[in-house]
């Protein structure tokens, strides 16, 4: 297996795009209630709107050269008891010598077009300011980088793909931000490689009630203090979310082959079914069509296809052959074992949490409550990511000088 990084440049073959157009071309759909609105999930007159946008508006080609205007790379990495698979990423580095290397980890339905809007501000060198080398993968399964055909590949080999791609780029010690699926593998790596995997910034709320067993000085501060604006809004949005917003989750995680016929096949079915997602977990984000019809684009051509990224929720925690793998709970228990962490509270994410309940996961050095945003917060906010990455990182932040011989500067 070469451990070569190459260049890399997207280029779609004209063939997928003219399967795409005619799909689109032929599209069919439901009937709807009279009523009906976001509550049965995504309107017929917004679906019909951007299946036509995508066809008739939308250049593929054009996005495609904005993109590859980006440093775009392919290595290949293999984890241990699976075949070597091509990873995509994006990887800018600054010109501060002590730049401290990021790892940026995007989850579902996300992809690696949220790292563009941090990825010049954090890797520029600005006086007084701390500045990032910037690795942006797509996950395996997931972008343009490949998936794995066997069984069992979960959170564990997700952390281990990236650790190997940091280590191959020359970062023995380095940094993450994430959120969704990049808050699991993030504490992942954090539990498997905690002498490199040296802190982390979140920007999704996870964790659990602090208990006078547990976490005894969180248990007694919450009793004394007030929830905030956004912690006393957030019961309902995490009810809404649990009871109205979650059916994709348990398809996903029971039965993501079903699902994969109608995201494979039809663009359409791709589009309603991420589409929903980018509307109803943003704090009111001014979607444009362009924005929404490159983002489902980089699914339908991925290169493992759009079936695969849902797979991820299905092997998560499931053992097998193949070994045991951690759950949810596990990683949402496991105490940080010296990696500090950071957090950002966004008010319209999809878990919205009292902050004594997420800091129940180790050290936290870094905490900021933000009065917008919702689960895409690099794309939605990526001024408060960047500003408070800086700041945690930063002279005089809790995860200063965390990386050995790397102050940022």
């Amino acid at each position: 297996m070469s451990s070569a990084i190459h260049p890399y440049q997207i280029n779609i073959p004209d063939s997928r795009i003219q399967e795409l157009n005619s799909k689109l071309e032929n599209a069919t759909y439901p009937d709807e209630l009279g009523s009906a609105g976001w509550d049965m999930g995504a309107p017929s007159s917004d679906i019909q709107r951007l299946t036509k946008y995508w066809l008739r508006e939308f250049s593929w080609r054009k996005a495609e050269e904005k993109l590859n205007g980006l440093p775009h790379f392919v290595t290949t990495i293999q984890c241990d008891g699976y075949e070597p698979l091509n990873i995509h990423f994006l990887h800018k580095k600054s010109s501060a010598k002590g730049a401290i290397p990021l790892l940026f980890v995007h989850g579902w339905p996300g992809n690696f077009l949220e790292a563009t809007k941090i990825i010049d501000a954090l890797s520029t060198q600005t006086q007084g300011q701390v500045s990032f080398h910037v690795v942006a993968p797509s996950l395996p399964s997931f972008g343009f980088s490949e998936g794995t055909k066997k069984r069992g590949f979960a959170v564990e080999q997700y952390a281990e793909t990236l650790h190997k791609l940091m280590v191959r780029l020359g970062y023995d010690q380095y940094v993450t931000q994430g959120g969704d699926w990049g808050y699991y593998i993030c504490r992942a790596l954090s539990a498997l490689y905690p002498r490199q995997c040296k802190a982390t910034h979140f920007n999704m709320d996870v964790g659990t009630r602090p208990t006078l067993f547990t976490h005894p000085v969180l248990f007694v501060s919450s009793l004394f203090r007030r929830l905030s604006k956004r912690e006393k809004q957030g019961v309902s949005r995490t009810e809404w979310f649990d009871q109205e917003g979650f059916g994709y989750n348990l398809l996903q995680s029971t039965k993501p082959q079903t699902i994969g016929y109608a995201l494979t096949d039809s663009p359409v079915a791709l589009l309603a079914w991420i589409y929903e997602k980018l509307h109803d977990w943003t704090d009111a984000y001014p979607w444009t069509d362009e924005e929404i019809c490159t983002w489902l684009s980089i699914y339908y051509f991925s290169t493992a296809g759009p079936a695969a990224s849902c797979r991820i929720y299905y092997e998560m925690g499931r053992s097998g052959p193949w070994g045991t793998r951690l759950t949810r709970y596990e990683l949402r228990a496991y105490q940080s074992n010296g990696v500090k962490v950071g957090i950002s509270h966004f008010p319209r994410d999809i878990h919205v949490l009292p902050s004594p309940w997420t800091r129940t996961v180790g050290e936290v050095v870094f905490e900021r409550e933000h009065e917008k945003g919702g689960h895409f917060a690099a794309w939605e906010r990526p001024e408060d990511i960047v500003g408070d990455v800086w700041e945690m990182f930063g002279r005089g932040g809790g995860a200063y000088g965390v990386v050995e011989g790397r102050d940022g500067y």
